[in-house]
């Protein structure tokens, strides 16, 4: 287990999940962290006529950039080696092409984040990744 994808996005748990993964690399130096932010991309065709794929851009680093820096700054400060990244798509897909794309060998994540909807067990991105994903998963409560 070298790189932990640790996936943010603002919620009390998901600062809990990367809390829990520091700990792991501070125990273990050889650990790299990644931590991704995932924006949902703008779905309404309407929009894009009137707003540039430029400003669309822009709008998703700004969100993303409000969500990773806090996360970035703690996992820092923890002396652990970090890489962030912003990536637009739909959440648990993005989180798996990520997975492969950078060769994670595990993910930890928070059981519930921000979004609307919560499942009663596990939350619905999670669960997601669960099922997609052939590395191991450790969901932080």
């Amino acid at each position: 287990m070298n790189k932990i994808l640790v996936p943010v996005d603002g919620s009390e748990y998901a600062t809990r999940a990367l809390k829990f993964a520091i700990q792991l690399a501070i125990e273990n130096p050889s650990i790299e962290l990644f931590i991704l932010n995932v924006q949902l991309p703008i779905q309404s065709g309407l929009v894009h006529q009137f707003i540039s794929n430029e400003l669309i851009e822009k709008y998703h680093a700004s969100e993303g950039g409000i969500i990773l820096e806090p996360a970035r700054e703690l996992a820092k400060a923890s002396g652990a080696k970090v890489t962030s990244t912003i990536a637009v798509g739909p959440i648990g897909e993005t989180v798996a092409d990520y997975v492969i794309r950078e060769k994670c060998d595990h993910i930890v994540m928070g059981t519930r984040g921000m979004g609307g909807l919560v499942n009663l067990v596990i939350g619905s991105v999670a669960s997601k990744v669960i099922h997609i994903v052939d590395v191991p998963v450790t969901v932080v409560k």
